[in-house]
């Protein structure tokens, strides 16, 4: 009974066939073995329900014991057999979801049954249970009742994420709850659809068409068809998600189930909630009694009596009503007496109970064992509560379920333990954080550490950010919570199948030994196999700190430093085998770190969160976090290269957005920061953290690609101390003409701004006068300050290098000389380096072609001419340069040193042009090879010029078009794909076609490539391609048929037979070059220049920064005078031993104190922001409409309240009224008789309502 056209492909149908096929091991049904005869069928039934043909002959044959058996009992009459009906059902005609099914014994282990739900079939774990018991029958179900399950139950079952278990059939309560789950999953969205699962739990004996579902290899699916049934048996409900059959041998019998789902529900009810079950309580579970039997009292006592919390819907009649009399209206003062030391009830009280069960079941015959039960009931009364759906009203439903559990769980609870800690674990749970704020952080309750560290963890892996807000507002301490231990516990809470994970284990087996080295971006794949296979000898458990830090080394080594080295004692420019080392040996021992509290535990949180891609929880703590602007970066930086790893597209398009949101988060503080000050913000772009492992804003930015970021005017300090609005030809001018620079031609930013800001300040802390910036930290009072620090390194203690090491000082920079200080502003800023590189460049491409079309002369000894000799010294140079870019850029090992220089595509130019010139020059010294030196070299001259798009790239109008050039190249290779494609298929089809033999290689390859691709710009040369005369024209060459001629090189003849065919592929191919492809590449090229023009300042401002970098590193001189600047750094690094500063780009280190007072005020302008964006959104007319929607609903429970009261009022007033008539009655009889005299007439009630108005 296998369908593969629908529910899925075969893949799928086959991998669920795979994952259940060990059910019929495990799983077992019952069959009647023993025929015990039913006294009113005249011989014809069994007991168990089934017919005497229905029976096997083992179970006819022993007459004997049959003849001794008066009772069917299922665990003595029946036997196991596996079970032959499972898998997938389909409900024929009605629904196109499948539902899962399994038939099974009653006395099935129910441990086997919840994994097989929960693992197999995929039902989420459940954070609540609710049991629906009783309204079994046909009769029809009260209207109120109706209401109840479908606003109150199924509602608050999507909100805490329950199951609701019933017996699945189409009757009765069980029917109301299926279209009630129905009509939710109709109106619910698709995150919450899935929220509430619909389990029938039914006797196998009473579903209607169950021979539809025995398949012995499993039904994937079983088509189930729903029909019209008779009283004995009911079809199953198709808005279930899954059904357990129960069999304990019987037909047409109901209860069999009972006792199987008693053991459920309490095997659930000692489950962990959460992920994994990670949660802080056991999985609650309530019982809900609607109607109901008299036999139902033996299960409501059996469940009392293991503590299970019963709900019952007073009013709906049957059971329901007996337990609210009882429970509700008896008088509780005599209620139990002590016979020989043993309590019990007491008789008056059992004569109560048993006048009204006989008031509710006056048919019942076994009265007296059932009162016993309802009396063993009153003893637990404590866990049963009672909703009276007509009064309450089901809106406020899932806070009548909380408040039961809560009144459970209070009678299991120690007098040690919080009273409110069950309410709040339970609120946790099921993610009601109203609740929580109105009910149990309301300011009435003062909570302790202890009470809230078991809930914070369990809303931190359980993804609940609103309430971890709500406990860090509320007295929970994160320095004291979060320890290394703990945040190793969050990251082994990671679920599988996630890119983290697979990071981690990869990490975590090349530790333990069992797998190769740790893999890269390009074999990530592959290893992450390798884990998988050895996920059973390397557990989640055994996940330490050292493989978080090798995750967060994989995705921002190129930017930090490692991260968690410190708390592990490893160091940090250690090799990774050395580390590798020490840290399997320090968590082979006690790891006595992870006592010890994480300094930075919102940073670790965040990096926690946003590794697992959880944006809300994520933007929480970055709000929480100090360096907000690196934090942000940071995010961006980790979800971008995640991105790269994850291969599900809906996944890694929320991480590239939230990667984005971080960006534009970044740019805003940073924007707020700046606008506050511009010499402090840039301070804080370039002041090394102690938080993010030793990296700086525009580091992190970099290896983001964070081009929003990098678009900021803040970032952009192209001018140096030059004011932004400085003219081009002003700074040409005082470039050819240097001593403009001390005139008031260009305007620079003056330092006296600073000072006098720091005149203001009074004295600090330490008793002396400090300037404002100082209150946050160093301030660079100058772009030449960083510029050039090399020049102040050689006195160590000097203030401005002690000022830039992060040396606390007491006093600002030294003021120069006017005559330096503007002579540097000037020289130093990096427009006038690149202006200068431009000129210089300019100049020896004009050299170079001078050389190559005028002054090029033979081999030596005639040559090389002088100019040619110019021109080498000039390119030795530009080697010289690049040599220093190369392997002084402060990075360690060679090999970093080469890939982060190569990663630039500039680089790769000039490497291409160097190594052509250098070979251009060797072959041009010798005579044999002269020419082709001259060619490599002329060559060698378009790949200098075209280096001149890097430097227009810094135009503004210039750099996008370039841009926009470089991606249209990628188009451009998709293009002469397809154009490849069509040019030799039509090519080779030509050549064969026109040509019956022509064995000329050159030839060919001219036909099948070149000419076709003259074809598409119009070059035909048809009188060769059309055999017949085409105006006029014929083809007149020379040619022959003779093979052996045509071995020799002759010309062969054309083949006229399909001249026809060569035409028609012609025209084919014309018709998809010229038209077909050419527009789809305008097409690409349009989408390219639309997507690049949209964010054009974005673009090159980003660029622009990247030329920022290069000429801050490069020395003011151009080549060739750049070999003085050469020089000088040769005699100070080897001769006077003066260490380099320059190589490390843009960074400052600061002292811890003034490290701490950046920080604060940088946390004050993201608050300032953050307000900013609060009132913002408030003013939205989103959140207006929420405000107002909440106020409506604030007026209609007002309404319905006063309803309620007016009702009561009217009840109150017909009391009164039949109190006022049976007073007059007693006042009238008592007048009319002789035995009472009173001493006055009666009041006259009405007279003084009357008369009141004219005394007033």
């Amino acid at each position: 009974m296998r369908d593969t056209g629908e529910g899925g492909g075969g893949d799928k149908i086959s991998k669920t066939e795979k994952d259940q096929s060990w059910i019929p091991k495990i799983i077992k049904k019952r069959v009647c073995t023993t025929f015990v005869e039913d006294s009113l069928s005249n011989g014809v039934q069994c007991q168990c329900g089934g017919a005497r043909d229905a029976h096997a002959s083992v179970a006819l044959g022993d007459y004997f014991s049959t003849a001794m058996v008066n009772h069917w009992d299922s665990a003595q009459h029946s036997s196991e057999y596996p079970t032959d009906a499972f898998g997938e059902l389909q409900f024929v005609g009605v629904s196109r979801r499948h539902s899962y099914f399994l038939r099974l014994s009653w006395d099935t282990p129910p441990s086997a049954v919840y994994n097989l739900m929960t693992g197999n079939w995929g039902l989420p774990a459940p954070n609540l249970v609710v049991s629906v018991v009783g309204g079994e029958d046909r009769t029809k179900v009260k209207t109120w009742v109706r209401e109840v399950l479908r606003q109150g139950l199924v509602k608050a079952s999507q909100s805490t994420g329950a199951w609701i278990v019933t017996t699945g059939m189409r009757e009765g309560v069980g029917g109301c709850v299926g279209e009630a789950v129905r009509d939710h999953a109709t109106a619910a969205s698709s995150v919450s659809l899935n929220k509430v699962v619909a389990l029938g739990i039914a006797p196998w004996g009473m579903v209607h068409n169950r021979q539809q579902l025995v398949n012995p290899q499993g039904s994937f699916p079983a088509k189930y068809s729903i029909e019209n049934t008779s009283k004995d048996f009911c079809c199953l409900d198709n808005n279930y998600q899954a059904f357990l059959l129960v069999d304990d041998g019987t037909v047409g019998r109901r209860g069999g189930e009972t006792r199987f789902r008693a053991k459920v529900e309490e095997y659930i009810s000692h489950q962990r909630t959460g992920i994994w079950g990670s949660g802080s309580i056991d999985i609650p579970v309530l019982c809900m009694l609607v109607s109901g039997e008299a036999s139902m009292l033996e299960r409501v006592d059996r469940s009392l009596k293991t503590c299970m919390p019963w709900l019952v819907l007073a009013g709906s009649g049957g059971l329901a009503d007996f337990l609210s009399d009882v429970l509700e209206n008896l008088s509780l003062a005599p209620a139990s007496n002590e016979v020989d030391g043993e309590v019990g009830p007491s008789v008056d009280l059992k004569d109560r109970v048993a006048e009204r069960f006989k008031k509710h079941f006056p048919s019942e015959a076994e009265s007296d064992k059932l009162v016993e039960r309802a009396l063993s009931i009153y003893q637990n009364r404590d866990f049963i509560t009672f909703y009276h759906g007509e009064q309450e009203g089901p809106n406020d439903f899932d806070t009548v379920l909380l408040k039961t559990l809560v009144q459970a769980s209070k009678q299991r609870t120690s007098a040690d333990a919080s009273p409110y800690s069950e309410e709040l674990k339970l609120a946790v749970t099921w993610n009601r954080v109203d609740i929580a704020k109105s009910e149990l952080f309301n300011g009435d309750i003062k909570w302790r550490y202890e009470d809230l560290e078991d809930s914070m963890t369990d809303a931190l892996i359980n993804n609940k950010p609103q309430f971890v807000r709500l406990f860090t507002e509320n007295g929970l301490n994160i320095m004291e919570y979060l320890t290394y231990g703990r945040l190793e516990n969050l990251f082994r809470s990671v679920a599988d199948g996630t890119v983290l994970y697979q990071l981690l284990q990869c990490r975590l087996v090349e530790r333990l030994g069992t797998a190769p080295p740790v893999p890269t971006f390009s074999n990530l794949q592959d290893s992450s196999n390798v884990a998988a296979g050895n996920m059973k000898s390397s557990p989640v458990a055994d996940i330490s700190l050292f493989e978080v830090a090798g995750v967060l080394d994989l995705l921002m080594g190129d930017v930090c430093q490692s991260f968690y080295y410190d708390a592990l004692g490893l160091e940090q420019t250690s090799s990774k085998r050395r580390a590798l080392k020490r840290a399997s040996k320090l968590l082979r021992s006690d790891c006595l770190y992870r006592a010890e509290r994480c300094p930075y535990p919102w940073a670790s949180l965040f990096i926690w969160a946003v590794l697992q891609n959880r944006s809300e929880m994520a933007i929480y703590f970055w709000e929480m976090s100090v360096e907000s602007v690196l934090s942000a970066l940071s995010g961006c930086k980790i979800l971008r290269e995640l991105s790269k790893l994850e291969d599900e597209t809906e996944t890694k398009l929320s991480m590239k957005e939230l990667a984005q949101r971080f960006e534009n988060l970044a740019h805003d503080v940073f924007g707020s920061c700046y606008r506050s000050n511009e010499s402090r913000s840039f301070t804080l772009l370039i002041t090394q953290s102690q938080v993010w492992a030793g990296t700086t804003c525009l580091q992190m930015g970099m290896g983001a690609d964070a081009r929003l970021f990098f678009s900021h005017d803040g970032v952009q300090i192209w001018w140096g101390d030059m004011k932004r609005n400085t003219e081009v030809w002003k700074l040409l001018l005082t470039f050819f003409c240097p001593f403009l620079c001390y005139t008031n031609l260009i305007t620079f930013r003056k330092q006296e701004d600073h000072q006098q800001e720091e005149g203001g300040g009074g004295p600090n802390e330490d008793g002396q006068g400090r300037d404002s910036d100082s209150l946050y930290g160093t301030t660079i009072f100058s772009f030449s300050d960083i510029k050039n620090i090399e020049a102040d390194a050689q006195g160590a203690t000097s203030p401005r290098t002690a000022a830039i090491k992060g040396i606390p000082h007491s006093h600002t920079p030294p003021k120069r000389p006017f005559i330096v200080s503007r002579w540097r502003q000037f020289w130093f800023a990096p427009v006038t380096s690149f202006l200068g590189n431009v000129l210089m460049y300019f100049l020896f491409l004009l050299l170079f072609a001078y050389v190559l079309m005028v002054d090029f002369k033979p081999p030596p000894p005639s040559g090389p001419s002088n100019t040619e000799y110019v021109l080498y010294f000039w390119v030795f140079t530009i080697v010289c340069e690049e040599i220093r870019e190369t392997f002084f850029l402060g990075i360690v090992t060679w090999r970093q040193t080469m890939r982060v220089y190569i990663q630039d595509v500039w680089n790769k130019c000039d490497l291409v042009a160097i190594m052509l010139f250098i070979i251009g020059l060797i072959c041009r010294m010798f005579e044999s090879s002269y020419g082709f030196g001259r060619d490599v070299l002329c060559v060698d001259y378009m790949v200098f010029t075209l280096r001149l798009i890097h430097i227009f790239a810094i135009h503004k109008q210039l750099g996008p078009k370039i841009i926009i050039v470089g991606k249209m190249m990628k188009d451009i290779f998709f293009f002469l794909f397809f154009l490849m494609v069509w040019l030799m298929a039509y090519g080779v089809a030509n050549q064969a076609l026109l040509y019956s033999y022509d064995p000329r290689l050159d030839h060919i390859f001219r036909r099948v490539f070149y000419r076709p691709y003259l074809h598409i710009f119009g070059q035909i040369p048809v009188e060769e391609m059309d055999g017949n005369i085409i105006f006029g024209k014929e083809w007149d060459m020379e040619c022959t048929d003779n093979v052996t001629l045509i071995q020799g090189g002759a010309e062969p003849c054309r083949s006229l037979s399909n001249n026809w065919l060569v035409v028609i592929l012609l025209i084919v191919y014309l018709l998809v070059t010229n038209i077909l492809l050419i527009n789809l590449l305008i097409a690409m090229f349009s989408h390219t220049f639309t997507v690049v023009q949209a964010n054009s300042d974005i673009y090159w401002k980003f660029q622009r920064y990247n030329l920022i970098v290069q000429y801050h590193s490069r020395p003011s001189l151009a080549p060739p005078f750049i070999i003085l600047s050469h020089i000088n750094l040769i005699i100070k690094r080897n001769i006077r031993k003066v260490p380099s500063l320059k190589i490390h780009h843009f960074v400052l280190q600061l002292s811890k104190k003034e490290t701490n007072r950046l920080m604060t005020w940088e946390t004050i302008q993201k608050e300032d922001f953050l307000t900013a964006q609060t009132k913002i959104q408030r003013n939205s007319d989103s959140e207006r409409l929420k405000r107002m929607s909440v106020k409506v609903d604030g007026v209609v429970k007002h309404m319905a309240e006063n309803r309620d009261f007016d009702h009561r009022l009217r009840a109150l007033e017909n009391e009164m009224e039949y109190c006022s008539n049976a007073l007059s009655w007693i006042v009238d009889t008592l007048a009319q008789g002789s035995t009472f005299k009173p001493p006055r007439p009666p009041p006259t009630l009405k007279d003084e309502f009357a008369s009141s108005p004219n005394s007033a």
